[in-house]
């Protein structure tokens, strides 16, 4: 799978030809500890300096590689896909080599930084459900009021939550419906590439 680039993208990603097949290896370095820690106005100052390059190319190097090591990272993308995917920069082949060998360097690392900034989302534990029918009141000896009550406990966090839920069949049976409409759509072909670049 190739990895596309837009025309900002691009544009961030030419500050390294600019800046040299030397200065790399310390953007590669500021974009990864970028994804750990955060924005360092300081560190890129300092790389400024270092490089005799300025601030607004490194920024916009750093913005470029981080997106670059990410989304690659991201999609598991091949090192020949990696390649490929760089090779329309028209950067110098020892320029490509470095990417690609910090991209090999720290995908796993970037992986683990990715997955940890993920949010955690409740996941299903368990469902309980019960039927109720009111058969005949004081004022109606003959009516029929059907309710479903549902137990839903989630896991959040190692913790587990329980929420009570209750409707009648007729929004039940919509809410069943909307929900197999969603699975179905799931199985399109544009729902599958949208999963697959998620993950």
């Amino acid at each position: 799978m190739l990895l596309v680039l837009s025309e900002a993208q691009r544009g961030d990603l030419g500050c390294l030809q600019r800046a040299g097949a030397a200065a790399v290896g310390e953007l590669g370095r500021l974009a990864v500890e970028l994804l750990r820690r955060g924005a360092a106005p300081r560190a890129c100052e300092a790389a400024a300096r270092k490089l005799n390059i300025d601030v607004d190319t490194i920024q916009h190097g750093i913005e470029g590689l981080t997106y670059l090591l990410t989304e690659s990272s991201k999609l598991m993308i091949s090192e020949t896909d990696f390649q490929d995917s760089i090779h329309v920069l028209g950067f110098s082949d020892e320029l490509n080599k470095l990417l690609l060998q910090l991209y090999l360097d720290n995908r796993k690392e970037i992986r683990r930084v990715l997955g940890e900034l993920a949010p955690k989302l409740p996941s299903y534990h368990n469902l309980e459900w019960r039927l109720d029918v009111q058969l005949a009141s004081r004022s109606l000896r003959q009516q029929i009021k059907p309710a479903v009550t549902i137990k839903l406990h989630l896991n959040e966090n190692d913790d587990q939550t329980a929420h009570v839920l209750q409707t009648d069949p007729s929004t039940l049976l919509h809410l069943i419906q909307q929900l197999e409409q969603a699975l179905g759509e799931m199985k399109t072909n544009h729902c599958r590439r949208i999963v697959r670049n998620m993950k």
